[in-house]
């Protein structure tokens, strides 16, 4: 068969844009993701009888998400997860809110009905006692149903989950058990018990042959989105003593799972959490053109649905962040308002422009 010189050149250059997008790198890429992506709204009696004692940080926690599942098929490539320390199993059974709705004469929803809570493991919810409710009451549950999806969509661009760690004290609330070294390593533990190797992004990974992770990040930079199909990569979102307890004996995250938000100069800084691009618009810009992962936030609080701001959005997309955080990929559901974090083309994901 012959072809035209013209039609040889509409050939080769469909090729060479099928090579340039195979090496495209993944800080590269551009995803809008969820926060607290497991969480399923506090119910109605719940919820009015506890905005009566603060309300505006009842209103703070007044959103809701579909499924993990449902966020993934919608787009969403990056989500948040937290997760509590229960080795024993039934330190969180039972919260308290059921009870304060059974005392104003309602009955609440169905909860807990496989007794999730009672088993040993890590947990995954918002606030002990008062926002309890998630679509994966445990951690391992949340992970399995990933790799389910994952299953049924193999060359999916790769996903960015950040973990918190939850050990926080509640005022009239039971305590947390502390998240500490063996909590962060039932963390890793939990992980590659449920994901295989295969489908993990990790700092090893990611390091190679270099002395650190940082200078890998700077120096050979991110691995092409195409060879990261099917796979996730894991932060852990948390403070300077938490990231040093989960570094202890693992200098520059040396067998762990989980990347950490260590600020730049450290031998495991890659992936920074820098969550206002208003104030530190031109911090994120500079991290960015150096090679470092960034994930910032759209809104936060329900503050920017309320008010139909979309300020943060725009200085998050602008500031070249890989990942911009929201809690509105769609409108609200629980107040009105049309606010709605979304890509202009109608995607949660792109290239970036150079």
């Amino acid at each position: 068969m012959k072809y035209s010189y013209n039609w040889l050149l509409v050939i080769v250059f469909f090729v060479f844009i099928s090579c340039k997008s195979g090496q495209t790198p993944l800080n590269s890429l551009q995803v809008i993701g969820s926060h607290n992506s497991y969480k399923i709204g506090i119910e109605q009696q719940l919820y009015d009888y506890l905005h009566t004692l603060e309300p505006k940080k009842m209103e703070s926690l007044q959103y809701t998400h579909i499924s993990l599942e449902e966020q993934l098929d919608l787009g969403l490539r990056n989500i948040e997860l937290d997760v509590f320390y229960d080795p024993k199993g039934g330190h969180f059974s039972n919260p308290k809110g059921l009870d304060i709705v059974k005392s104003l004469g309602q009955e609440p929803l169905a909860f807990d009905m496989e007794e999730k809570l009672k088993q040993p493991g890590l947990k995954m919810f918002h606030v002990q006692d008062i926002d309890f409710r998630s679509h994966h009451l445990s951690f391992s549950d949340g992970l399995k149903a990933l790799k389910k999806w994952s299953i049924n969509n193999p060359e999916h661009s790769p996903i960015i989950i950040l973990i918190n760690t939850k050990d926080q004290k509640v005022p009239q609330t039971r305590a947390p058990l502390a998240f500490d070294k063996s909590a962060l390593n039932a963390l890793d533990d939990e992980i590659k018990s449920v994901l295989p190797a295969s489908q993990l992004i990790t700092p090893d990974d990611i390091r190679g042959d270099f002395e650190s992770l940082e200078k890998a990040v700077l120096n050979k930079g991110w691995p092409s989105i195409k060879s990261l199909q099917g796979k996730y990569l894991f932060v852990l979102d948390e403070k300077e003593e938490r990231i040093q307890n989960y570094l202890q004996g693992h200098e520059s995250l040396k067998g762990r799972v989980l990347f950490v938000n260590s600020k730049e100069g450290n031998p495991e800084a890659g992936f920074r959490i820098v969550n206002n691009p208003i104030k530190d618009f031109e911090y994120i810009k500079e991290l960015v053109s150096k090679g470092y992962m960034v994930r910032t936030r759209a809104d936060a609080g329900t503050k920017e649905a309320r008010t139909n701001s979309y300020e943060k959005f725009e200085k998050a997309k602008s500031s070249g962040a890989q990942v911009i955080s929201t809690d509105y990929y769609l409108p609200s559901t629980l107040f009105k308002s049309d606010y709605k974090v979304i890509f202009e083309d109608g995607t949660y994901e792109r290239i970036k422009n150079k």
